[in-house]
């Protein structure tokens, strides 16, 4: 792995991080910022989201813009219901505050901009305001720093352009930050607009009042109610969080952060700041479960594009734009304790034939609701000519581990095949199914165990989670044999106080080696709700949705014995996962 220069000393002293239940996300579909219990933005990257951080004392970089009581606090918060607005509210010894927070939504492709609102209660309200901005991970420190007439401050970082508003009285501290002690009146507001840029500012700054009013009327407009489903609020949670982090052009970044652990000092600390396709299917299939929701069109739009580009060659992942995934190199940082600073990722370069299928359960999704045009139809051919050509080769999986014959990945294809056979007329209709039938044939012959539970591979002898998935998608009948000796046998083996794993890397006892797999706690609950166990289904999702931190964001892993989210955060794919399961058990709740 190559490593890059090292930035400066991390900003913990004053700002240490946080358990990672405890971060809230504002994003715009361009970037996102992540706000800690201190009020304050340990990770930003502008102008794009995989974009070198402004702001990364998240991950042991310089930078931090926060706003903090002066006072003791004990902390809250939440989103205004609907939207990626996002509210802190700390009760002191004398008042409570709130701090409203959001990017301007839809952002602009150069110019972020961060509004912050500090609302005072029936007391006055202060608060210590810090705004140090570190381009390059934080190795640039601001320069230039120029408060103009109009009271705004100004400022460069790296190659980028900021702008400060709402702070005419901060002073310069020793070490170059900008810093204001702020008196909010009873019942009074107070904006601060922060603009960074890759270009130059626009000559007025801009109007915070406008810009909110703007925000929150994009966000009622974006985010349907989903009142049926089992769970609306989090459903709408959860959409509004896959809306946040989709740019134009349908891109859904995987998550807006990166090297968070999922295991404490181990290996596995990845920069997800872009868009795998498998993850990106999961949304939007999750907006097709029952009508069609708009992320699925974007979705589709996206996928459609890479897909006819690409062709055989298909990676599992792209940057927002459809250009190539970086290659994984080491910053040189801390890291978030216990992780590591790290960019790019190692899946460039990797065959999964899992996202081929996943691809096409997408688009005969998309056929089924008549969403899909002339291109599209174009891209279901071509990706059921990526299975044809390619299901036979040992490949990475959903999982991207070593190159094997993964049974997941055969599954995975078998699903999509059968929907795509649905939705194709006449003669590659027939050819749909009878390579469905093919694949699941040697599937069945390399890979089902003597026990009839289907194994991870033909070398490895163990149950997989991911294994659940297949079936709902219509690989197999609920009823088949091996459907459901392989729900008992995860149920029996990969199950620990509620928590389901993905399997067992090795003979430690399941936890030791790696946390819950959230994806799969809703997974169990689709399978379960597969074979119409209804109060099996509505207890999977509820325990595994109640790992949610404060801001009701989830992540990929969840430790079952310290009670905490691990790896990156908030992870779309199980946001998409749980919107899914929400709209198909309300049929069984109703």
């Amino acid at each position: 792995m190559a490593r890059r220069r090292a930035a400066g000393p991390p900003v913990w002293q004053d700002f240490p991080p946080h358990p990672l239940q405890d971060y809230a996300v504002v994003a715009d579909g361009r970037r996102g910022a992540m706000i800690g219990p201190r009020g304050d933005v340990a990770f930003l990257c502008a102008p794009s989201w995989d974009s070198p951080g402004v702001v990364s004392a998240l991950v042991g970089g310089g930078g931090v813009y926060a706003v903090t009581p002066v006072e003791p606090f004990v902390w809250g918060g939440s989103y205004e219901e609907g939207s990626l607005v996002w509210g802190s509210r700390w009760r002191t010894t004398t008042c409570t505050i709130t701090c409203h927070d959001a990017l301007a939504y839809p952002g602009d492709p150069h110019r972020l901009v961060l509004l912050r609102q500090v609302e005072a209660g029936a007391h006055p309200a202060v608060v210590r305001v810090v705004l140090d901005l570190r381009a390059e991970f934080g190795s640039r420190k601001m320069r230039q720093l120029h408060r103009g007439d109009d009271g705004c401050w100004t400022a460069r970082t790296g190659d980028l352009h900021v702008r400060w508003a709402g702070a005419q009285d901060a002073v310069v501290d020793d070490d170059g930050r900008l810093v204001l002690e702020l008196r909010v009146a009873p019942g009074r507001r107070h904006d601060l607009v922060l603009e960074v840029s890759d270009e130059r500012l626009p000559e007025r700054p801009a109007d915070a009042g406008a810009l909110w009013d703007a925000t929150r009327a994009a966000w009622a407009e974006a985010v349907p109610r989903l009142d049926g489903t089992i769970a609306p609020r989090d459903a709408r949670a959860s959409y509004a969080l896959l809306r946040g982090l989709t740019s134009p052009g349908g891109g859904m970044v995987a998550a807006p952060t990166l090297g968070l652990p999922e295991q404490a000092h181990g290996d596995r600390n990845f920069d997800y700041r872009y868009v795998w396709l498998r993850d990106q299917a999961y949304a939007g299939m999750a907006c097709a479960a029952t009508d069609p929701l708009p992320l699925l069109d974007e979705a589709v739009a996206f996928t459609v594009a890479r897909v006819l580009e690409d062709g055989l060659d298909l990676a599992p992942g792209y940057r927002v734009d459809g250009s190539p995934i970086p290659t994984e190199v080491d910053l040189g940082l801390p890291g978030y304790p216990g992780g590591g600073g790290v960019v790019g990722n190692w899946v460039e370069g990797q065959f999964q034939l899992d996202t081929a299928g996943t691809v096409l359960a997408l688009l005969a999704a998309a056929a089924r609701h008549d969403r899909l045009d002339a291109d599209g139809s174009r891209a279901l051919l071509k990706a059921m000519r990526i299975v044809e050509t390619r299901w036979q080769e040992p490949d990475a999986g959903i999982w991207e581990l070593e190159n094997e014959w993964w049974t997941h990945s055969r599954l995975s294809c078998v699903a999509g095949l059968r929907a795509t056979s649905v939705v194709l007329p006449g003669a590659e209709g027939s050819r749909a199914a009878s390579l469905a039938d093919a694949v699941l044939a040697e599937t069945d012959r390399r890979c089902l165990g003597p026990d009839g539970r289907w194994r991870r591979s033909p070398q490895h002898e163990g149950v997989d989670a991911s294994l659940l998935l297949p079936p709902v998608r219509g690989a197999l009948p609920a009823a088949d044999p091996r459907t459901r000796a392989t729900l008992e046998a995860v149920e029996r083996d990969l199950v620990r106080d509620g928590f389901v794993y993905r399997f067992r890397p090795d003979a430690r006892p399941l936890g030791q080696a790696e946390g819950a797999f959230l994806l799969c706690g809703f997974t169990m609950a689709l399978a379960q709700w597969h074979q119409h166990r209804e109060a099996e289904a509505l207890r999977w999702f509820e325990r595994t949705a109640a790992t949610a931190g404060t801001s009701g964001l989830l992540s990929e892993e969840y430790d079952v014995d310290e009670r905490q989210l691990r790896g990156n955060v908030p992870q779309a794919f199980v946001h998409a996962m749980l919107l899914e399961t929400a709209q198909c058990l309300q049929g069984d709740a109703t």
